[in-house]
């Protein structure tokens, strides 16, 4: 990935061309430059914008980082856990972080807000005299008044993360002053999910962005009309689920519902419309795979991604550990076996709902995005010009389950986005993971049509995903059985996107349970208990399923942990923006909120979970 190194105060970088967000160079901040410097000239202008692209979130930022973070950032949830010890997932499956000590909390609070202060500068400063804003035929069509949409994107999308991570925020929609800044308080994450959608549908009725850019080549990986719809997609889905919406408000799901529809039908009347990815003959075996290797770069299906990644980094993180040569693989990231069994067999049938599922011969007859996904064993993998093809071996002492700074401790390792690469010779590969793609919005407008309407509006969008890969189509079902395969549904297709850690929290899939009392649940279903396969090397090979030896149980204390906490220095300097429940801290005054939780440890009764507060935070 292309280092970028950006001073945030002065909020600038100079690009020789922003065809794409992986187009910026790699130039350093001369620190001489005033605001007059900057926005006067209209390369160092655009060069702020490119600054603020570097702020859209990325799921593969972690793999820069070797040591702590390379890693599917799944591995927060139950999806996946991540082999190496020094892992920070690790602190967020156990509970053992604070305020005080949280590196995603302090990273994720303070980069969105560098990146939000960055867009409002440029939003505020940027010349239409620099810039130019004249009518034209093709994509450069009032050029400042693009730019500065595609900042107000980029600014929306940062707001958005950030409820995610903590809820209620500060809305920053202007340049803030020393005493706003100083004194700014939170909206809650409702009120703020509702802002982002409107500062959507803001962009949307000025016309700046077209759905589609003419000129894809050029304009590959800027912010497009299509980006902006898919966010409000997502910002009304949250917005209308259970954590954000207590009393379940029908027409919150009907907004949702429209949301989504509003994309696919500006989509149908695109002359470039976006489209499930399929290979030339449309192989369910291969389809799903191949949308994420093939490349990125142009993919019809990829709405926005945040980088293109030429890189090997993907491949060495996940392969299986045994595949070495003049690299070493190391195969951090292991998928649960709660993962593993939520893929229905052939039939479309929850595994523990069909006859013909054997847990001896486990991967027979499943969901094609099974294997595409998840390397297991028997998994063939390796490069066969290379004589490096051969099964995957994560039996107890084999080839793939162990090694000096690599392995798998659930018996599984994630394919999703590995290309097949010599270890001998190896070689790097164009990579992104997407922000948005077209299968997301389909599920959004599966899911919230189903609540608001029922599952007969539903039905379609959601077949249209599994007929990608081949699945029975979905019918004869309850909302409420519906809502199940739905979910279901979006937790296979969205793995390793950054799309768990949220759903598992709006959907609140801890209340009512426990790791005592889901013992009883299909492991797919269960949340606080983690699941692993140890397969014991003989004849005919057995699998025995056992919570893991790493992490058997996940310390999830509701409600805090919906939630990451407001790091404590920026609380400290500004207490108005309160704490989040259950983070308070014992030298700080604690918030003014009553908060009534269950009890979610080993053997105690869990209800749902009831917070209100003085600050009215989320």
């Amino acid at each position: 990935m292309k280092k970028i190194l950006v001073n945030i105060s002065l909020a600038m970088l100079a690009v020789g061309g922003m065809t794409s967000c992986s187009d910026i160079l790699d130039k350093e901040v001369d620190l001489t430059y005033t605001d007059e410097n900057i926005y006067s000239n209209y390369d160092r202008t655009r060069g702020v914008l490119a600054n603020a692209y570097t702020y859209l979130p990325d799921a593969f930022a972690g793999y820069s980082d070797g040591q702590f973070r390379a890693a599917s950032r799944d591995c927060m949830t139950d999806n996946a856990l991540s082999y190496w010890n020094v892992h920070y997932y690790h602190s967020v499956l156990n509970d053992s972080y604070d305020a005080k000590n949280h590196w995603f909390a302090n990273s994720y609070w303070s980069n969105d807000l560098k990146g939000i202060r960055v867009c409002n500068d440029f939003i505020s400063k940027a010349r239409e005299s620099v810039i130019g804003n004249a009518e034209k035929s093709g994509d450069d069509n009032k050029l400042c008044d693009r730019y500065k949409a595609e900042a107000r994107f980029i600014r929306a999308i940062l707001h958005f993360d950030m409820i995610g991570y903590f809820g209620a925020v500060p809305i920053e929609d202007h340049v803030l002053d020393n005493a706003e800044a100083a004194s700014i308080t939170r909206t809650p994450a409702p009120e703020a999910l509702k802002w982002v959608a409107d500062e959507c549908d803001a962009i949307i009725k000025s016309g700046a962005l077209p759905f589609r850019y003419s000129n894809e080549n050029e304009n590959w990986g800027r912010i497009n009309g299509a980006a902006v719809y898919a966010l409000k997609s997502r910002a009304l889905l949250y917005r209308a689920s259970a954590l954000n919406n207590p009393t379940n408000e029908a027409s919150w799901w009907q907004e949702a519902a429209d949301a989504a529809l509003a994309f696919i039908n500006a989509n149908k009347s695109s002359l470039n419309p976006y489209r499930l990815y399929t290979t030339s003959d449309n192989n369910p075996n291969k389809n799903y795979y191949e949308c994420f290797t093939s490349t990125p770069h142009l993919n019809p299906e990829y709405i926005l991604s945040r980088s293109e990644w030429n890189t090997r980094e993907i491949e060495m993180f996940n392969t299986p550990c045994g595949f070495s040569g003049n690299v070493n693989s190391t195969g951090r990231v292991n998928p649960t076996q709660n993962l593993v069994d939520s893929y229905e067999t052939i039939n479309g049938l929850p595994i523990d709902q069909d006859p013909s599922y054997n847990n001896q011969d486990p991967y027979k007859n499943r969901d094609p995005r099974l294997e595409q996904t998840i390397f297991h064993q028997g998994s063939i993998w390796g490069d066969k010009s290379q004589d490096e093809e051969r099964a995957v071996d994560v039996s107890v002492g084999g080839k793939d389950y162990q090694a000096l700074h690599g392995g798998t401790t659930t018996g599984y390792y994630s394919k999703k986005f590995v290309h097949n690469m010599s270890f001998k010779n190896p070689t790097t590969f164009v990579t992104a993971c997407p922000i948005f793609r077209y299968a997301e919005i389909l599920l959004n407008a599966a899911e919230a049509l189903n609540e608001a309407t029922g599952p007969d509006a539903a039905y379609g969008y959601v077949n249209e995903v599994r007929a990608r890969v081949g699945m029975p189509a979905y019918k004869g079902m309850t909302k409420e059985q519906l809502r199940e395969r739905i979910r279901n549904e979006r937790r296979i297709e969205l793995a390793f996107e950054d799309h768990r850690f949220f759903d598992e929290r709006r959907w609140k899939l801890f209340d009512g349970k426990s790791a005592a009392t889901e013992k009883s649940e299909p492991r797919y279903k269960q949340v606080y208990n983690i699941y692993s396969v140890v397969v014991t090397p003989n004849e005919s090979q057995v699998y025995t399923y056992r919570n893991d030896n790493t992490h058997p149980t996940r310390a999830f204390s509701c409600p805090k942990n919906y939630y990451f906490p407001v790091p404590d220095d920026t609380y400290k300097k500004n207490p108005n923006l309160g704490q989040n429940a259950g983070w308070e801290l014992s030298d700080v005054p604690k918030k003014d909120d009553t908060t009534v939780c269950g009890d979610n440890t080993e053997g105690g009764e869990s209800t749902e979970c009831e917070t209100t507060s003085k600050l009215s935070l989320s």
